[in-house]
């Protein structure tokens, strides 16, 4: 059981605790439903499902101006392709996205990027997290997650829909070989990879942690499920590099934090005063606002993300990153990323990807790690990475590589991913080290190269890339950690909800506060 009650979201699905009742009593964790949603109702600090049930019917009468935008666009886009809809004209669009969503995405690209999950949205909305400028929730095999301004008329200031994943057809993902593990993998985590890769549909699943309390320098477990490359019928191995995408940032984060240890860039001092290359087009965002995601500054459009080589930055930026978003607001920015990638490179003197290895990959003995400059040089033993087809088929997703290093470009090993999350403090002083994960903005709590979960007690970082997701998941009180990588672009979500449930069921993992 959890240490303290998980608080309810502002407007909980009872319907989605069923289903999380359902799992946990088919994982073996109960021997009869009743038993699971009172378990369910104590960890949420209710004496029994009745109350459970009472709270949240006392909850739903609140309103979310997410919801209400999220339905606005499930309503106007699921009937697109049938007879007689005619999409939203650009006006339209521009009442229910903010300027920022718009600078990056134009509505066209909008448009049809939300059309093509039209089928999805013809499913039934379950709502799984909710607030009032936010929510969470599934629908037709999505995971889609919503935000919207907090001043009316609360337009969009994200839209994001990700795949749950799901059961294939391709005969080849039918009878999986069995796992590879490095170190002593914890049955759990077995436990883990069985589920959840028949029931995301994955073709590849690696695993990784460390417990807590253990030195930095201590093996990590590494558990690897499936096939590096199914047409070649190569076995997942726990020595093949993943796509890292967005747990590149950490790195970058953490070699610029490097340079803020040794005196070589100040954390409040304007981004600009160290940029040569590309500069910021507002001058008074500091290093700190790039770390911690508070700045507005601009990402590039999806679409760039990812080609066959990497370019020099100002052909993706421009020579002035556009800074059009809300200062002291988190928001997740690859320009952003890229912007205290190009510091690196500026201050030290040398590429991106040498600062980064020397300041980071070296120092923490990520020996198997890289930033690869072109598909070609990403080399064995690297995995195949995977989209499905409507027919449930896996084809490989073309091999490219993303266009900002800094940002998304990491390749390594679930066992390096590791060393990043049990060594990164080891690198900084002690004072700067604390402050990475304790530092707070205008809003509250944020971090430094982290994003903190609701609770305050995750840090965590992640991201993916066309066929590929990975997630770095650190308790902040003890230094728990573990990795998820796969090779099929699904929500991790119900993965961490898993491992979550296993750090707090399991009293074994190191010494406790």
């Amino acid at each position: 059981m959890p240490d303290q009650p998980r608080s309810l979201p502002g407007q909980p699905s009872l319907r989605y605790l069923k289903l999380e009742a359902k799992r946990r009593l088919a994982d073996g964790e109960f021997s009869a439903l009743h038993d699971a949603q009172v378990a369910i109702a104590r960890e949420h600090g209710q004496p029994s499902w009745a109350a459970l049930k009472q709270v949240i019917s006392d909850q739903s009468e609140r309103e979310s101006h997410a919801l209400a935008q999220l339905r606005w666009a499930i309503a106007r886009f699921r009937e697109a392709g049938e007879p007689g809809w005619t999409p939203p004209a650009d006006e339209e669009i521009r009442e229910h996205f903010d300027d920022h969503v718009l600078s990056i995405v134009s509505p066209e690209a909008l448009i049809k990027s939300i059309t093509g999950m039209a089928s999805a949205l013809r499913g039934e909305l379950v709502v799984t997290s909710l607030a009032p400028l936010g929510v969470r929730a599934e629908i037709g095999g999505l995971e889609v997650f919503a935000s919207v301004e907090a001043e009316p008329p609360h337009r969009f200031t994200g839209l994001q829909g990700i795949a749950l994943g799901g059961r294939v057809t391709d005969s080849r993902a039918a009878a999986p070989p069995p796992a590879r593990t490095l170190g002593d993998a914890p049955g759990w985590a077995a436990e883990i990879a069985e589920s959840m890769f028949g029931e995301l549909g994955l073709a590849g699943l690696v695993l990784a942690g460390r417990e807590a309390g253990r030195p930095p320098a201590a093996p990590a477990w590494v558990l690897a499920k499936g096939w590096a490359d199914l047409g070649r019928g190569e076995v997942l191995e726990t020595s093949h590099r993943f796509p890292a995408s967005g747990i590149s940032a950490l790195v970058t984060a953490t070699a610029v934090l490097r340079l803020v240890g040794d005196g070589r860039a100040g954390l409040d001092a304007p981004a600009n005063d160290y940029l040569r290359t590309v500069r910021l087009a507002d001058d008074t965002v500091t290093v700190r606002e790039l770390l911690s995601h508070t700045g507005g500054v601009d990402s590039p459009a999806p679409a760039s993300m990812i080609a066959d080589s990497v370019p020099d930055l100002v052909t993706v930026t421009g020579p002035v990153i556009a800074c059009g978003g809300p200062r002291g607001e988190v928001r997740p920015s690859n320009g952003g990323s890229a912007a205290l990638g190009q510091l690196l490179a500026d201050v030290t003197g040398s590429p991106f990807t040498e600062a980064a290895a020397s300041l980071v990959l070296r120092p923490l003995g990520m020996n198997d790690s890289s930033f690869p400059a072109s598909a070609a040089e990403i080399g064995p033993p690297a995995v195949t990475c995977y989209n499905v087809t409507p027919e449930g088929s896996f084809e490989p997703a073309p091999a490219k590589v993303c266009t900002l290093p800094a940002a998304g470009g990491l390749w390594a090993t679930a066992d390096d991913i590791a060393r990043l999350g049990a060594g990164w403090s080891s690198l900084l002083p002690e004072t700067l080290a604390r402050e990475v994960l304790t530092a707070e903005n205008g809003e509250g709590r944020t971090a430094l190269g982290w994003f903190i979960t609701p609770r305050g007690d995750i840090a965590m970082n992640g991201g993916a890339l066309p066929g590929s997701a990975a997630s770095l998941l650190l308790r902040i009180r003890d230094g728990q950690l573990h990795v998820m990588m796969t090779t099929r672009y699904v929500a991790l979500d119900h993965i961490h909800d898993r491992v979550l449930r296993a750090w707090a069921n399991h009293a074994s993992f190191g010494p406790q506060p």
